[in-house]
Parts: C-alpha cells; sequence; structure tokens
C-alpha cells in the first residue's frame, strides 16, 4: 500500500499542526498505522500508533500534546499537534505494516521555530 503524508510546515512553539497520512488501498484500514519521526543524526523514533478499532497509544514526549485519530472511510490517519516544541522539529513518517509488506511514505518535515 502506498502512503502519502501532509501537513508539515514551519510553525512557532506552542502553535498546532495537523498532520495526514493517506493510504491508496483499502487494506488500510485492516491493520495498525504508525507515526515516527526522525530529527537530524538522530534515530528514528517512534511517536504514535493507532491500531484498526482507534486504540491509540503515544510516546511519553508527546502525550497529553498529539493526538491520533483515523478515518477508515477515507483511508486515512490524522495526527493532530499542540503545544508544539521545538524538539518536535523532526521529518514525520507514517508507516504501515500488512504481513510482510512494511510500507512508508516519503515523509513530511515540521519545523518549531521562532
Amino acid at each position: 500500500v502506498q502512503l502519502v503524508e501532509s501537513g508539515g510546515g514551519l510553525v512557532q512553539p506552542g502553535g498546532s499542526l495537523r498532520l495526514s497520512c493517506t493510504g491508496s488501498e483499502s487494506i488500510f484500514k485492516l491493520y495498525a498505522v504508525k507515526w515516527y519521526r526522525q530529527a537530524p543524526e538522530q534515530e528514528r523514533e517512534l511517536v504514535a500508533s493507532i491500531a484498526w478499532n482507534g486504540a491509540a497509544d503515544y510516546a511519553d514526549s508527546v502525550k497529553g500534546r498529539f493526538t491520533l485519530s483515523r478515518d477508515n472511510n477515507k483511508n486515512a490517519a490524522y495526527l493532530q499537534m499542540n503545544n508544539l516544541k521545538p524538539e518536535d522539529t523532526a521529518l514525520y513518517y507514517c508507516n504501515l505494516r500488512a504481513g510482510t509488506s512494511d510500507s512508508w511514505g516519503q515523509g513530511t518535515q515540521v519545523i518549531v521555530s521562532s
């Protein structure tokens, strides 16, 4: 399945962004979707995941600030990011694993800076 992220950009500290991940196939609705991020010279970090039924988990660093949701009718998942901090600056990727298939989007850049 092909994944396309969108919604990144430049935002001031304390601001908000909403990232979207859209899948190309209907199997999107059957599997968990995960958001990762990678800052320069750092390892990729799991930010949040959402099961097919909407149950979501978050990294401690984003709990209370980020909310992950999905709309299976649109084959889409949304990462609402509030109260953004400079340390949230990274390239954000969505990921879906369906059996042996491991799909990644191209990433969307988030920059939090004043």
